[in-house]
């Protein structure tokens, strides 16, 4: 999962400003796309803040479990026991499965919920580093750039730099 500032100059409501990129304006997308072959699944335009004014929670969880809905028969619902983090110690992991998925909720430290889900992953392990990272998460750190792969598409595609 990761974001993309498509360049856009023009008129629109939900035009983002971000300096630290090379076109500073444009829309955001959010897409999950597949590590190795940078194929985009399904494509995300974020409109901005809601109207409600309010800051809205748990915005990761929501943007991930709406862009993989209907994926491959995923259903739109975390376990609830892989939610809590009170009485979990620091660098513990949770693990649940399906048929085609393992997910893993893994606390990096106290009260911090890291949640991935994996269709490449079929068993539970765990790294014998100090932080007991799940190989899942190994695995995304060491080939995660699959949106930044995309980069060469959206030039070609919208005539970028």
């Amino acid at each position: 999962m990761d974001e993309q500032l498509v360049p856009f100059r023009g008129r629109c409501p939900f035009r983002h400003y971000m300096p630290s990129k090379p076109a500073k304006y444009g829309i955001k997308i959010r897409v999950p796309c597949d590590a190795q072959s940078s194929y985009a699944w399904k494509m995300q335009v974020y409109t901005g803040k809601p109207t409600s004014g309010c800051p809205e929670k748990n915005q990761g969880m929501r943007v991930v479990l709406d862009v993989t809905d209907g994926l491959k028969g995923h259903n739109s619902e975390l376990p609830p026991a892989l939610l809590p983090t009170t009485g979990r110690e620091a660098f513990s992991s949770k693990f649940a499965f399906t048929p085609t998925t393992i997910l893993v909720s893994y606390l990096p430290k106290r009260n911090k919920n890291v949640v991935f889900l994996s269709t490449l992953h079929k068993m539970p392990e765990i790294s014998e580093r100090e932080d007991r990272k799940p190989a899942i998460i190994l695995d995304y750190n060491h080939n995660k750039g699959g949106m930044d792969n995309l980069d060469t598409v959206w030039q070609t595609l919208w005539g970028g730099k």
